[in-house]
């Protein structure tokens, strides 16, 4: 069976809490298998049966909505794709070696055109940002906190859902789950 990687939308913080132990109950009750959290951020990988993505996250968001009371984003990507984003270098390498902070925004569907032109509104002195398939890279040169970009204000002005990881995690999510034929 396909492995998959799920991250989820703002568990854990803003009152929303769940321990980890229960979330996974939650994958086990949709029939995935050999289920596991990887920090308590909202990233839980597991196996199902080969499907579109957008059909497995659809059916997470259902089930976690109604279970847990409050809507629960969800981006689903196969170990496959989370290898290939670390893999993926948007910004040049010095650039990437000096920056503070290098994320990617996980999205349902690709940027279209004025999306992109929106996202690129966001660029500044200490940002920068990328867009290639399902993902936005953010490079940022200082600390996050004194950035003006954040999942909220992005969400805001494109009306798009997203969730961002930092790259060292999606490095770390990649070494420990890698695709079978690495």
């Amino acid at each position: 069976m396909p492995r998959y990687i799920a991250f989820l939308r703002a568990l854990n913080v803003g009152g929303h809490i769940i321990k980890m132990d229960h979330l996974r109950g939650h994958f086990e009750k949709l029939g995935f298998a050999k289920v596991e959290s990887f920090i308590a951020s909202g990233n839980v990988i597991f196996e199902a049966s080969s499907q579109p993505a957008e059909n497995i996250s659809a059916k997470i968001e259902d089930f976690l909505g109604k279970t847990l009371g409050y809507p629960v984003a969800t981006f689903v990507r196969t170990d496959s794709e989370v290898a290939a984003i670390v893999k993926y270098r948007p910004f040049r390498e010095a650039d990437l070696k000096s920056a503070a902070a290098f994320c990617v925004g996980l999205l349902a569907d690709p940027l279209g055109r004025d999306a992109q032109k929106l996202l690129m509104q966001f660029k500044t002195g200490i940002d920068d940002f990328h867009s290639h398939g399902r993902e936005v890279y953010w490079l940022c040169k200082k600390n996050q906190s004194e950035s003006t970009f954040s999942n909220n204000s992005f969400e805001k002005r494109l009306k798009i859902r997203t969730t961002f990881r930092g790259m060292n995690t999606m490095a770390r999510l990649s070494a420990k789950y890698p695709p079978p034929n690495q």
